[in-house]
């Protein structure tokens, strides 16, 4: 069975730093891009970070540019979205995806998701 679980959400005071994993199994993980993905009540899902099979961080959304990084560990199947300089527009359910093929934005074209993890920052 196909799986890709998310974790790491929670509430955070704005400026605070959360890391989110995402990490998968059935699959041959290595083989497929990831983009992390989130939606805020309201709001269309939005693709803002995405990496390719070989590490190689390829987009990041202008909104989380220089805060935000993803990187994976091909060990775990695990990719990581560390997320610092938390804002209160940041609040959403993120969740990841993944694409056997090159990264990109479009959540259209990703074949496995996740369940999602609720991020909050509040203070």
């Amino acid at each position: 069975e196909v799986q890709l679980v998310e974790s790491g959400g929670g509430l955070v005071q704005p400026g605070g730093s959360l890391r989110l994993s995402c990490t998968g199994s059935g699959f041959t993980f290595d083989d497929y891009s990831i983009g992390w993905f989130r939606q805020a009540p309201g709001r269309q899902r939005e693709g803002i970070a995405c990496i390719n099979r070989g590490d190689d961080p390829t987009y990041y959304a202008d909104s989380v540019k220089g805060r935000f990084t993803i990187s994976r560990d091909g060990e775990k199947n695990t990719v990581y979205l560390q997320m610092n300089s938390l804002k209160p527009e940041d609040t959403a359910v993120y969740y990841c995806a993944a694409r056997l093929g090159v990264p990109v934005v479009s959540s259209k074209e990703y074949e496995y998701w996740g369940q999602g993890t609720q991020v909050t920052v509040s203070s």
